[in-house]
């Protein structure tokens, strides 16, 4: 039996974290975020949960990783100049491996911008917004089901490698409403963290096996005690100063993501498979893409598209092997052009490279991308 609806972009998100296992949110209300707020406020007591508004940004993503430590998957949502002061404790959830996901409802910026206008400017605060080396996960839906399934992926992810995940999501997506058949999605697979196999009194919280780089994780209040801290800390999580242990600590959390992305990267291909030409775009854009796509391939240009959805760690492999079966590449996105960076960096000089973009909170349409790449094309 179907159960269908019709849900806002939000909504699905609050619905796929309740059903990933989601039992704690903590946050400060901010357009064009709020109602991931409001909707958890009102449905985790139905399941069991806890909701509470922090006084600010900060104390609202550090009361969740301090829930996340008691055991329960937890949750905190904001968009851009928010999202800017969780950095440092997003860098303290990546040094002391503690699982939370992290919502962008991205709006046009810098500083205050325009609230309720659409951006994509949260690209490289999403990689490189916190200080120091270390490598993230972030994902990047671009329909109201896939936000459902991809808030699902996000506690699953975070839960299997302890790290945190960022939900980057747009404006025109978290706002719009879309059909969702709930039913169709009930069976999709959650993952739990590894619990200690160990007595209390054997316990080393960040010890870890040559087969498996992620360390267990007891939960406060079990009987487990143990140290957490954001210095650099040896196996029993106390701090340690020594280079030797620095090194393997730093290289270990870097490495337990960027060696696994066959299983964190994912994408969609769209007709590329005999296209000259190719778009890279992601989220609500790449709904304007597609459809440009098929407009350009009735005026006699084939090309196609590429969207990551886990748009950290990149998709190097794939983007690298694009770059060598197509002319050009053009980067559409709704910011100056962040991810184009990363894009000339993967493809290096295996092909052209061109951009569109926008960032006078107006979103890019299908037919200003058939224009920019016709006129580009027989220019």
């Amino acid at each position: 039996m179907s159960e269908i609806k019709l849900m806002q972009g939000n909504e699905a998100c609050v619905a796929g974290a309740i059903h990933a296992g989601m039992r704690f949110y903590s946050g400060y209300p901010i357009t064009p975020s709020t109602e991931i707020a409001e909707l958890s406020a009102e449905l985790l007591p139905k399941h069991g949960g806890k909701f509470i508004q922090m006084e600010d940004e900060i104390a609202g993503i550090a009361a969740a990783l301090g829930a996340s430590l008691t055991g329960i998957k937890s949750m905190t949502a904001t968009s851009g100049p928010g999202f800017s002061l969780k950095q440092e404790n997003i860098g303290y959830g990546i040094m002391a491996e503690i699982p939370i996901v992290i919502v962008d409802v991205q709006r046009s910026g810098p500083s205050t911008g325009m609230p309720t206008s659409p951006s994509q400017s949260d690209i490289m605060q999403a990689r490189w917004g916190t200080h120091g080396d270390h490598s993230i996960i972030a994902l990047y839906p671009a329909s109201v089901k896939e936000i459902y399934t991809t808030t699902i992926r996000a506690f699953n992810l975070s839960e299997k490698y302890r790290t945190p995940v960022i939900l980057l999501m747009d404006e025109i997506i978290g706002h719009m409403r879309e059909k969702i058949d709930l039913e169709e999605l009930k069976d999709i697979e959650i993952y739990d963290r590894k619990k200690p196999t160990v007595p209390p009194d054997k316990y080393l919280a960040y010890k870890v096996s040559e087969n498996d780089v992620v360390p267990e994780m007891a939960a406060f209040g079990e009987g487990y005690r143990y140290n957490v801290t954001g210095l650099v800390h040896d196996e029993t999580g106390f701090p340690s100063g020594n280079e030797v242990v620095a090194d393997k600590l730093l290289k270990r959390l870097i490495n337990k993501i960027e060696n696994n992305k066959d299983d964190i990267v994912t994408y969609e291909e769209y007709m590329l498979d005999d296209a000259d030409y190719a778009i890279v775009s992601f989220g609500a854009i790449s709904r304007s893409s597609k459809v440009a796509v098929n407009e350009l391939r009735e005026l006699g240009i084939k090309i196609g598209m590429f969207r990551p959805i886990t748009i950290w760690p990149s998709p190097e492999k794939q983007l690298s092997e694009l770059s060598k079966k197509v002319k050009k590449i053009y980067v559409v996105e709704l910011n100056a052009g962040q991810y184009l960076l990363e894009v000339q960096r993967i493809v290096s000089g295996q092909c052209k490279i061109g951009k569109y973009g926008k960032i006078n909170g107006e979103i890019i349409t299908p037919q200003e991308i058939v224009s920019f790449i016709e006129e580009d094309i027989y220019a």
